[in-house]
């Protein structure tokens, strides 16, 4: 990893973290209303995701999805206003947490594991029409035991298409740990004849070359799962204070010892990129962008009333074609 890719990774995994802890801030206030899930801790993943994939490549995820619209080209103001129902928000205002889209990027899904049958169904496009793309397809560790990730591992691997799964393992599904929902723990090895690999998912350079392996292997075998080793600082959504299944200690050790952003700003000051000071300077700057995107966002106005039944269906190619998913009217 050369400077200018560190240096994009801490900005972005600044800009990220300070989102997310402004959006709790948001929820807290009554400015969001309804679920929010959110992405703190798990920053390393999307980032180090969009730093190795390829344009003609495809993303869906589950529903802890606002750092994945964030590197897929969705500002912040953007974010907040679809969090606060504005009609500058990403699905217009309508969608909120769970429902964030941008080019490459086919959104978050509400459903536990609804997804990943649609990532193998993307990825089929991939194959049918030789893209030489692929599809990557995220979900969470609670989602591993449900039926349709299994069909879907099963059918990708019969017609061995361009998929890569990737389970977030982030310890915690709602308020389970894994080991009281998951016989078999190793959650890399759940998929039969699709090969799996550990990776340390904090340390944004292993996620990096981890995606750069899958990528790879897809397009020449077929579907290969990684199991991203992660964890989320909030509990499963702002409903859920996180302390009643895991201690106060826990969450701060992992803060103190495995953080994303503390671990790639220690690498960069080790080796000489840059200085503490530099990198402190460059989370002020990355913060007060999030915090005047913020502003911006609680600004914007609410949709209209007459707006509530559009957009149930697609319009015409040409019509959206190269827009981005805000601007789209």
């Amino acid at each position: 990893m050369n400077e200018e890719e560190a240096i994009y990774a801490l900005r972005t995994m600044f800009y990220i973290r300070r989102m997310e802890n402004k959006a709790a801030e948001l929820y807290r206030l009554r400015l969001i209303n309804g679920f929010l899930h959110l992405y703190a801790g798990q920053e390393a993943i999307a980032v180090g995701t969009k730093m190795s994939i390829s344009e003609q490549d495809s993303v869906i995820s589950a529903y802890r999805c606002h750092g994945f619209a964030v590197v897929f080209g969705v500002p912040a103001r953007n974010v907040f206003a679809e969090l606060m129902g504005r009609k500058t928000g990403a699905a217009r205002g309508k969608g909120g947490s769970m429902h964030m889209y941008a080019n490459q990027f086919y959104g978050g899904e509400g459903i536990v594991g609804g997804q990943v049958p649609i990532g193998a169904g993307l990825g089929f496009a991939q194959k049918y029409k030789g893209t030489g793309g692929v599809a990557w397809t995220f979900y969470g560790d609670g989602a591993a035991s449900q039926g349709q990730v299994h069909e879907a591992y099963n059918m990708s691997k019969l017609w061995n298409l361009p998929v890569v799964y990737i389970c977030e393992n982030n310890k915690y599904a709602m308020g389970t740990s894994v080991d009281r929902h998951s016989a078999n723990t190793n959650l890399y090895t759940r998929a039969d004849l699709i090969p799996g690999v550990r990776v340390n998912g904090m340390r944004v350079m292993d996620v990096r070359e981890a995606m750069k392996f899958a990528r790879d292997y897809a397009l020449r075998n077929g579907p290969i799962l990684l199991e991203m080793v992660t964890y989320r600082y909030y509990g499963h959504s702002m409903s859920d204070p996180g302390i009643s299944y895991r201690s106060r200690e826990e969450v701060k050790t992992t803060q103190t010892e495995r953080d994303p952003i503390e671990l790639l700003s220690k690498l960069l000051v080790e080796n000489g990129v840059k200085t503490e000071a530099e990198i402190l300077e460059l989370r002020e700057n990355t913060y007060k962008v999030v915090d005047e995107e913020m502003e911006q966002a609680k600004a914007d106005s609410y949709p209209e009333m007459s707006e509530i039944a559009t957009n149930v269906y697609v319009k015409p190619l040409e019509k959206i074609r190269g827009k981005a998913p805000w601007e789209i009217y």
